[in-house]
């Protein structure tokens, strides 16, 4: 068959008329019909995402113990549905086979990070945190009173330590984490949602 460039466009101009026309197939229906099958039997559960601290809302279907969908809560006074990327992809998050399962270490110098239990992680963390509460301790600052007398007084905090909290966490968590804080002596405390 020879075709000249103005049947080729004859023939290109009508197939974008034809499908274009959804030759009689009505395509959002179809696509509602998938995503109704795909839910089919999950369980929709709120959420909300753990990235920014912002607050975004999400709702999680998950069937037979897996996410299998997640979308932006319309309900939800921050984000009214919508998701930026990092939201988006939590399924893949939590799913990676990339991703982290158990505590990492790499000593000093070394280039290579070796896996370890979660016993010696808490065990290591704990020593590395008397160590640097022991050696940054200040029990007393001298201070000026108001008539210009020097004077000490006590002030009991480790300012080696610094503590943040995650988006992760709600406030009974914070609450907790700010009581830890000042146990362990440290002024310093903060939370992400407010930084």
């Amino acid at each position: 068959m020879n075709v000249t460039r103005r049947t080729f466009l004859k023939m290109t101009g009508l197939s974008v008329v034809a499908v274009a026309s959804g030759l009689g197939i009505n395509l959002s229906v179809a696509e509602a019909r998938a995503y109704t099958l795909k839910l089919e039997g999950c369980t929709k559960i709120p959420s909300i995402c753990h990235f920014c601290s912002g607050g975004c809302g999400l709702l999680l279907h998950i069937k037979d113990g897996k996410l299998v969908h997640l979308e932006g809560d319309p309900d939800n006074p921050i984000n009214e549905g919508a998701l930026c990327p990092k939201a988006a992809s939590l399924e893949q998050v939590a799913y990676s086979e990339v991703r982290p399962k158990t505590p990492l270490y790499r000593a000093p110098g070394a280039e290579d990070w070796q896996e370890i239990s979660w016993d010696e992680a808490i065990e290591r963390i704990a020593k590395k945190a008397v160590e640097v509460r022991d050696k940054t301790w200040k029990s007393t600052d001298e201070i000026t009173t108001k008539t210009g007398e020097k004077k000490i007084v006590p002030a009991n905090r480790a300012e080696g330590i610094a503590v943040i909290g995650s988006a992760e966490i709600d406030n009974e968590e914070s609450y907790m984490l700010s009581k830890f804080s000042r146990l362990i002596g440290t002024p310093f405390h903060e939370h992400q949602a407010r930084i």
